[in-house]
Formats: structure tokens, sequence, C-alpha cells
């Protein structure tokens, strides 16, 4: 150490202590002592002065600085004459250990040795920089060793979890994995020394004591023995060598892989060496001889959700009953963990994969269990029952089907074959048996002298063409200021089934789903006239058919917006109505008392032969969208009275058409003025029993003269594959004509206010008593539209700290019996020391918010289990 560094040290102490004792053993610094330039100082060498001529001269003169320095060590109290003055005193060393010493902190002097030999690490000063910050003064060697592993690894913590999760880490590179890798920071370890260390923080956290260490080594074991441990059955003879041996030790690979998954930073590289370690495994052929129920609990590697999805379908095809209750079991666990979690579902294209898996299983297993209920197909005592039958449950044919073959679409990109089968029945099912059966019922009290089409009218349903007059206008009159209604182009009753639930899952929202009896043809240019208020309705008959109401124009946007000026209204795009923002919106709404909003998202993409193999991805922008709009109509323009219909519904179908699938028709009758896939216009065209046949003046109320003759296919048939038919509309398909209305109030009621679903702890005991123990919850309360589902991760926390690992739980049965609302996990303690007496805690945390939802304190005594 240089003297102006010795001198601005001294000084540093001398401003704080009058006296500084200097015991410099090796004699070092007796030469220069000497000519320090300290101020005000008085510089006595104790082996030239006694030390009772010290004591006097300080006590004579107490005003002054004293630096008493020594080359002889520091004697011990019971034989120090200047003990006294040494108490009130401060210490000064200048040798290199001393200084290391001092600057990190350390209080300890046999550290000194051990100093040392650190000395390759000590070199850098950066690295000693770096260390300062977490060394406290009570650390020991084994204290420090972590800490400087730490710091080579630049570890978030200064914790084995840590440092693992960097070098493993540290194995990728680009993407790609090496397992037999010496990653630099592995080199940086080894280089400083630091080797053995490592080695035996492994030995003491998991037991790891192999004579040739290896990270690959630690590696296998610690993912083998997670994978092991949670299985629900006897692990294979293959993987049991790699099993940690000391049974307590081995429940921390559990608790350190669940961490490791869990932390987002580490998220990409736990995914890409845990496939490669299962790639080295020959995991798939070992998975073979496991059921989804012995791997429900395993987390490990990615494989074993495809072990997992793969018994599942298979359960999917061939079970009932039961079973099937059983797979939606599996499949929420599943959905709770890491690979499937839709938290986490869109980090990667195999994570949404996944996850879409279990989408598409649970969808076609409710399909499949919903077509149990009708082995003899439909039957409807009329038209009325019919339809009811389509608003109450069977709507959920058309929605599952969708559900399913859009959680498929984000499967097949990845060259899996597992949902191949499955969605061969599925179609087979929907195309092949539910539409047919639903036909021929719907066929049966559609026609006949009392039926449906005699009178396109039912009991306490409203026409569409009456939607003004019966829906908007009683509002009004109701007290309503402003009333705006949406219009989405083909928005099927069960994608507004769908609205309704995520609308009702917001606060101060209460929305309510009915329907109208859709005008037929149910083809956009006659729906969407007749949602306008009008008296008069009827066609022109030019070359496109136009619609004219009250005498007006109304097949444009403008035509509308310009016909409902007479109503203190507007017409505009919901896409021009957004862009404005709150401020232009509201003063673009503000001497308007109707505001008629367009929507287009299913329609555009659907009526395109280009595009309509994307309906259900449209049908799912569309929900989303509208939910949106809904939202901006509410809090940025005040809206409190909203409605959102259709002009029509449509049919749509995944598998291409058969010439069976084609209407009989020879040719098109004399008179047609417009034939389309699902409808034809024209006058005179008399009826036929190969289609459904009728007047717009009874089905969509336009007026005698001007009213067209139509023709609908009947049942699911097209009159031509002209430029694509899996996505039609224009006949009297329930999918077609059941046009949903939606009624969406504002309020501050307390019972439009929703909630999470409250849990508690079932139980009595309060002691964790093995390093593996089950908990068992409570849903409090039932889902429903005001109580939502939740998710929560649930630990056990020293403070704030976590001493097990973390489970994801979902609590969203909307069960009334307490006991299907029950759920249980296991938690795996980090062994360790814990004070028998101390409160512990059992922690639930929101899992999207973080928001903790339930402190349970506990005691911690693992000594029977640590003794076995």
């Amino acid at each position: 150490m240089s003297l102006q560094r010795i001198t601005e040290s001294l000084n540093t102490l001398f401003a704080s202590y009058a006296i500084v004792f200097w015991n410099d053993v090796d004699g070092e610094f007796s030469a220069s002592v000497g000519n320090l330039a300290l101020e005000n100082v008085n510089l006595v060498r104790l082996n030239e002065t006694p030390a009772l001529q010290v004591k006097i001269d300080i006590e004579r003169q107490l005003d002054q600085r004293w630096l008493l320095y020594s080359q002889q060590v520091e004697p011990d109290p019971h034989h120090d004459w200047l003990l006294d003055i040494r108490l009130r005193s401060k210490s000064f060393k200048a040798d290199s250990t001393s200084i290391l010493l001092d600057d990190l902190g350390l209080v300890s002097q046999s550290l000194r040795g051990y100093l040392k030999e650190r000395a390759k690490f000590l070199r850098s000063k950066d690295r000693v920089e770096r260390l300062k910050r977490l060394v406290v003064a009570s650390d020991n060697a084994d204290d420090l060793d972590r800490k400087m592993l730490a710091v080579l690894t630049r570890a978030d913590q200064p914790e084995l979890f840590s440092i693992l999760q960097r070098l493993f880490a540290a194995l990728v590179s680009d993407g790609n994995v090496d397992l037999n890798a010496q990653p630099k920071l592995w080199q940086d370890i080894v280089s400083n020394d630091l080797s053995d260390a490592f080695w035996l923080l492994a030995k003491a956290l998991f037991g790891y004591t192999e004579t040739d260490p290896s990270l690959r080594d630690l590696l296998f074991r610690i993912l083998v023995t997670d994978f092991c441990r949670s299985l629900l059955c006897d692990p294979a003879e293959s993987l049991k060598h790699f099993i940690l041996p000391e049974r307590n030790l081995a429940a921390n690979a559990s608790v350190f892989t669940s961490r490791w998954r869990s932390d987002l930073s580490h998220y990409s590289s736990y995914n890409l060496i845990s496939a490669a370690v299962e790639r080295d495994l020959e995991l798939n052929r070992i998975l073979s001889g496991f059921s989804a129920d012995d791997l429900v609990e395993v987390m490990t590697f990615e494989e074993v959700e495809r072990r997992i999805i793969s018994d599942l379908k298979d359960r999917v095809l061939g079970g009932a009953g039961a079973m099937m209750e059983s797979v939606f079991t599996l499949i929420g666990r599943r959905r709770e963990g890491h690979w499937a979690n839709s938290i986490l579902a869109n980090a990667n294209d195999v994570s949404r994969a996944l996850a879409a898996s279990y989408d598409a299983l649970e969808a076609g297993t409710q399909f499949l269990s919903l077509k149990a209920q009708y082995p003899d197909g439909f039957s409807f005592a009329s038209a009325e029952a019919g339809f009811s039958a389509y608003q109450a449950e069977l709507f959920r044919f058309d929605q599952l089907y969708r559900h399913f073959n859009r959680a498929a679409e984000y499967v097949e990109p990845m060259g899996w074959a597992v949902l191949h089968e499955l969605r061969q029945r599925i179609e087979a099912n929907y195309s092949g048996w539910f539409i047919p059966q639903l036909s021929s019922a719907w066929d049966s009290v559609l026609e006949g002298e009392a039926g449906l089409l005699s009178t396109w009218r039912l009991p306490a349903v409203i026409n569409q063409q009456d939607f003004f007059a019966k829906v908007v206008s009683p509002l009004s009159d109701g007290g309503a200021k402003r009333m705006f209604v949406v219009i989405s182009d083909a928005f099927r009753y069960e994608v507004a089934e769908e609205l309704v639930q995520v609308i009702n899952s917001k606060s101060r929202l209460k929305a309510n789903l009915s329907s109208l009896l859709g005008v037929l043809p149910s083809y956009t240019g006659l729906g969407m006239a007749a949602l306008l208020p009008h008296q008069t309705l009827s066609y022109k008959t030019n070359a496109n058919l136009d619609l004219v109401a009250d005498g007006k124009p109304v097949s444009s946007i403008e035509q509308r917006s310009g016909h409902l000026a007479a109503y203190a209204g507007v017409a505009i795009k919901a896409e021009d109505l957004l862009v404005m923002g709150k401020d232009k919106g509201r003063e673009f709404v503000k001497d308007r008392q109707l505001i008629y909003i367009y929507h287009d998202r299913i329609d555009l993409i659907g009526d395109k032969q280009s595009s309509e193999s994307k309906t259900f991805e449209a049908a799912a922008d569309t929900v989303t969208e509208l939910a949106q709009l809904v939202s901006f109509i509410v809090n940025s323009l005040n809206g409190s009275n909203v409605l959102v219909t259709a002009d029509h519904g449509f049919m749509y179908q995944e598998s291409a058409l058969e010439e069976a699938d084609k209407s009989v028709l020879s040719d098109k009758p004399e008179g047609t003025l417009r034939a389309k896939k699902r409808y034809m216009l024209g006058h005179n065209l008399g009826s036929t029993n190969k289609a459904w046949s009728g007047n717009t003046a009874l089905t969509a109320g336009t007026e005698r003269e001007g009213s067209l003759d139509f023709w609908v296919p009947k049942g699911a048939s097209r009159f031509h594959f002209a430029g694509g038919a899996r996505f039609v509309h224009g006949s009297a398909m329930p999918q077609e004509v059941v046009v949903p209305v939606i009624a969406i109030r504002e309020s501050e009621s307390e019972a439009t206010k929703t909630k999470t679903v409250s849990i508690s702890l079932l139980g009595a005991s309060n002691k964790v008593v093995t390093n593996t123990q089950r908990f068992e919850f409570i849903q409090n309360e039932a889902v429903s539209e005001r109580v939502l589902a939740r998710s929560v991760v649930i630990s056990l926390r020293d403070g704030d700290k976590s001493i097990s690992n973390e489970q994801t739980v979902t609590f969203d049965s909307s069960s009334q019996l307490l006991d299907e609302r029950k759920r249980s996990l296991m938690l795996t303690v980090l062994s360790g020391a814990y004070n028998r007496n101390k409160d512990y805690f059992l922690v639930a945390r929101d899992a999207t918010t973080k928001v903790e939802v339930l402190r349970v304190p506990l005691k911690v005594d693992l000594a029977f289990s640590n003794d076995f």
C-alpha cells in the first residue's frame, strides 16, 4: 500500500477517533511511518516508549491525536497494559489482507488465511466491488465462497439456485444446447479455484456426491429426480440410477426446478435444456408405459405433456360418462402447470400449441358428451319448440365445433398428428350428424300448412323487421336519452353468447341475450334494412335489388345515415368511431339520440373463397373487437344503453363440400333476379318441393308491391359452390335466422359488480412435518357471471422468502356442491433447519395480479422426516 493511501486511510480514522493503534507485525512500514503527512498527530513508537509513559502523555494531552505504532502483534487483553486506551481507540492495518477485510466490512480475523487462498478471485477490482455489495460483517468462509460464485456467474441472488440457473442457461448458445459444454462461467469458477466450493454447495443442497462431478451429470440428476418424485407410480428402472440418493435433499431438486420453470428470465433456457435432456434419455420410449393419471403431477419435461395429450385423446375417442369427467379434471390440472399454462401460452409456438391441444380436447369432449344426450337425434313439436331448443342448448354444437377447430388451428401447423383422428370424429359428427339431424327436425316444423314458413311468426319472439319498433323504441320511451345500436355482420347467436360471457365478466356492465326471428332470405342487404326504423320496406327492381325504407334507399351506410337523420340519428362504421377517440367521439354523438354502428369482421372474412377458412378466427376476433367497442361506448361516450345485434348468422363447416351437399335444382326458375349459393330472389318463382320458398312480404315485412319471391335451399345444402361454399348464409336454418340481440346496461348496483372467487384452507392442522405435504382448499363460492374464476400461485414462505416449490391452482367450479369445489395440491419444502416455534406462512397470490389473497401461519417441524 502506498504512503498516500495509508495517509488517507489514517486521516479518515482520525476524523472519528483521537487514538489509533497500528500493529505492523512485519515491520513493513517501520522506516517510513515517520514520513507520513499527518497533521496534528503525535506519533509514538511503542517499542521505544514505556506503556506508563504513553498513558501519562495521553492523559495530560486529551485534546491531542495519537498514532500508537508497534511492530508486535496485538497483545492478549490480559497482558495488555494499554487495554483501557485500546478500548476507546481504533485499530489500523496496512497489509493487503487486512485492507481487504476492512474493505469488505468483515470482522473475523480468522478469515485472513482464507482471503489469501482466494487471491485469484480478489485480484480483480471489479469482482471485489461486486462482492462488497453482497458481503455482511458476520460472513464466514462458506458464505464468501457462495457469494464469490454468485459474482462469477452474475446470479440474481447469492444462493445455489440462482447460481445454477445461470450456469445451466450458459449451456444454451443461439438457441442451441450443448449439454457437454464447459461454459465460460464454469471456466471462471475453475480458474478462480472455486469449483470445490461449488460441489460442496451441491452436496449440501442436493446430496450430490459423485466422485467425478460435472454440470451435465448434476443437471440430469436434478431433472430426473424431479420427474420421478412427481410420478404417481413407480419410476422406470432405466431412470432410477439418476435419482438423488438422500430423500430429504432430493426434495430440493423439485423446489429448484419449480423455481427455474416459473422464473420468466430463465423460462426459455429451461425449455431448451429440458428438451435436450429428454432427448438424451429417450423419454418418449420410457413414457409409453405411463398413463395420464400417472403423469398428472409431472411438469419436468415437455414430452410428458405430449404423452398426456395423446392418452386423453384416446379416452375422448373411446370414452363416455365418468371417463369424460376424468378428462376434464386432468385437463384442468395440466393447464395449471408449466407447459400449457394459459398465462404463458403465447411465449412460443410450442406452448401455444400445447395449450390449444387441451382447448381442443375439452371442446371435443364437451361436443361428444352433448351428442350423447341426443341418441335419437332431434324432434320438435313445433317451430317455437325448435327455436327455443336451439337458443337454450343446441347452439352449443356450433359453438363447441368452432372452439374445437379454432384450437386445432394452432396445433396443426406444428405437424403434430395427435388431433387428426379426433378432428375427423368431430367433423363427422358435426357435418354428418348434427347438421343433417337438425335440418331434418327443423324442416318438419318449417313446412306444411301450420309450419313456420306459412306465418314466419313465433310466439314471444320479435321479428327482425320489428326490431326498432319493439326493442329500441320502448327503451327510448322508458327514458333512455341516447341509444347505441351495434350491428355486426354475420354475428351468429353462439358467438353472441360468448360475447355476453365476456361482457358480464366486467364490473358495472350487465348484458342480457335474447333473439329475433331473422328475415328470410337471411342476407346482408335485407337484414340491415330490416333493423332500421321504418314504416315501410320495399325492393327496387334495379340491378342491385336495393332496399328502400320509407321511400328512401338504405343500401349503403351513407344512405342509412341519411335515413336515420329523421330520427335524430346517424350511422357510422365501428372503426371510424373508434379512431375518433374520447373527445371527438363525444362531440360526434352529443346532438344525436340514435347511433347505428356497423361492424364487419365475420362476413368480411368468411364471404370470400380466399379467406373463408379463417371464419372461426374472425369469430374470435369479433368477440374481442365488440367487447372493446362496447367498453369504448360505455366508458368514453357515456353510453348507458347499448344494443348489439346482427343482420343474419351463418353456416360453416371445415370439410370440403361434396356433390350431395348441392341442391337438386336442375336450373334456375324463370323470373329469377338474383341467384346466390343460399337464396334466389325474383318474381313469380312459384314453389318447389326441392327448396323452401315464400315471399318477403311475409318473411321480412316488405310492402306487397315491393316484395319478391324467394327460394332457399333446404337444410345446409347450397344451390351452387362457385366462389367458395363452406361459409354461407341466406336460408332458414337456425344458425342463420336465430338473430342475437344483446342488451347492455351500465349500472353501479352491487348486483352488477364482479369479483373473483375467494378461497380458504381446509383442515385444522397448522404444522408441516414432512418434506412433501398435501394441502386442501375450498372455493368459497361458485363461479357465475358475476363471480369469476381465479388462478393462484401457492407456496410456503418465511416472511417473503419462498421455502418451497410453487403450485398454480385454478378455482373455476360452478358447482353448488362444496365437495366439488375442493382442490388439493402437494408442496415440497426446501430442506434445511427450521425453527419449530416460529411462524412460517402458507401464501396464495393471484397468478395474474400477484395480489396476496391468502396467508395462513403454520409451523415447520421436519425432525421426523429428516431422520429417515
